[in-house]
C-alpha cells in the first residue's frame, strides 16, 4: 500500500530571519517520512526579504518547494486557503513560520493521521506563550467547542493536520471570515489531538496583537454560528420583562406613598432607559457585524490574490475540477 503523499503548508509575513532554520528542519523532517512530499511557503505580502528568500529557496529545491507570492497582505488565514488551493498531497499540514512549533512535530501528526482520521489537531505543551495569550486561547476553545460540538483543547494551534477531501469541501466555502481549524472540524467525521513541543519565539514578534485577536474573536462567532444574536434575542426578552416589573413596582408604590415619592424615582427610570439604550447598542453592533460580512461575501470579491507561483512540485497534478479555488 502506498503512502500519502504530504504537503506542508506554511504562511509567511515578515519571517525573513526564521526562514533559513524553518527550511532546514521541515525538509529533514519531511524527507525522514519516506514518502512523496511538497513545502508550499505562502508569502502574505511581507514587507521584509522574505518574497525573495522563498523564491530563491524554490528555485534551489525544486520539486520540494514552491512558493506562493500574494501580492499584499491578507491575513494568516487568507493565505493557507491559497495554500491550500496549491497543494496536491493527501495529507495537509499547516505550521506557523515562527518556528514555536517545531517542524520535527509533522512526523507525529502524519503519523495520527494514518490512522485514519480526516482531522487531526495539536496541543503545545507546555506553553510558551505570555498569560494574555494563554487566556485568550482558552476562551476561544471554550467558544468554539460550544458552536461546533467537536471538543478540542487548542484550536489556536496552527500546527494541524487534514485530509484532502476536507480541504476541498473547505475550498467550495466562498465567505471572507474563516476560521479554519472550525470550518474543517464541521466537515470531518473523524477528528484527534495529540500533544507536541512548543518554543519561545526565536526571532521577530508575534503578528497577532489584541486588535487581531478581537478581529478573530469576530470572525470565530460570525463565521460558524449566529448564537450571538439568539443571546441578544434572549437578553432583550429579559429587560424587557426585567423594565414591565420596574414599572409596575413604580406605579405600585406611588399610589401608596403618594406622588411626591414618585418624583424620587427618576434616576430609576433613567436607570432603566439607560439599560434599554445599552441593549439596543449592542444589538445594533452585532446585527452591523453580520450585515457587513453578509456584504462583503455578496460582492463575491476574491479571498486572495495569487501574484506568482515559485517553483515545481514532485507530486501530481491534481484532477480538474478536485480543487476549486477562490483566488
Amino acid at each position: 500500500m502506498a503512502l500519502a503523499s504530504i504537503s506542508i503548508v506554511i504562511p509567511v509575513y515578515n519571517e525573513e530571519a526564521n526562514l533559513p532554520e524553518l527550511i532546514r528542519r521541515t525538509l529533514a523532517a519531511c524527507r525522514s517520512l519516506g514518502r512523496p512530499f511538497e513545502i508550499i511557503l505562502v508569502d502574505d505580502g511581507s514587507r521584509d526579504q522574505s518574497s525573495e528568500m522563498i523564491t530563491r529557496y524554490a528555485a534551489d529545491h525544486s520539486g520540494e518547494i514552491v512558493g506562493v507570492l500574494l501580492n499584499r497582505n491578507y491575513g494568516q488565514h487568507a493565505a493557507v486557503m491559497a495554500g491550500f488551493a496549491q497543494a496536491r498531497g493527501e495529507i495537509i499540514v499547516t505550521l506557523d513560520a515562527d518556528l514555536q512549533n517545531p517542524p520535527e512535530e509533522i512526523v507525529k501528526l502524519v503519523r495520527k493521521m494514518d490512522e485514519g482520521f480526516e482531522v487531526v489537531g495539536s496541543i503545545r505543551v507546555p506553553r510558551c506563550d505570555s498569560i494574555f495569550r494563554r487566556l485568550s486561547s482558552y476562551g476561544i476553545n471554550r467558544l468554539t467547542a460550544q458552536v461546533t460540538g467537536v471538543v478540542m483543547h487548542d484550536y489556536g494551534c496552527m500546527l494541524r493536520a487534514y485530509r484532502r477531501h476536507v480541504v476541498k469541501a473547505m475550498l467550495q466555502c466562498h465567505e471572507r471570515s474563516t476560521f479554519i481549524p472550525a470550518l474543517a472540524n464541521s466537515f470531518a467525521r473523524r477528528t484527534a489531538e495529540i500533544e507536541v513541543c512548543h518554543a519561545e519565539r526565536k526571532s521577530g514578534t508575534s503578528k497577532y496583537d489584541l486588535w487581531k485577536l478581537v478581529n478573530l474573536q469576530f470572525d470565530l462567532l460570525t463565521s460558524i454560528t449566529t448564537m450571538p444574536l439568539r443571546l441578544l434575542t434572549i437578553f432583550g426578552a429579559f429587560v424587557s420583562v426585567l423594565g414591565v416589573g420596574f414599572g409596575v413596582l413604580i406605579m405600585i408604590l406611588r399610589l401608596i406613598r403618594g406622588a411626591e415619592w414618585a418624583a424620587q424615582g427618576v434616576f430609576t427610570l433613567f436607570a432603566i432607559l439607560f439599560i434599554f439604550i445599552g441593549a439596543q447598542f449592542v444589538a445594533m453592533g452585532f446585527l452591523g457585524e453580520y450585515i457587513g460580512r453578509t456584504y462583503q461575501d455578496v460582492r463575491a470579491r476574491p479571498r486572495y490574490f495569487v501574484q506568482s507561483v515559485q517553483g515545481t512540485s514532485r507530486l501530481d497534478p491534481v484532477s480538474p475540477g478536485a480543487q476549486p479555488g477562490n483566488g
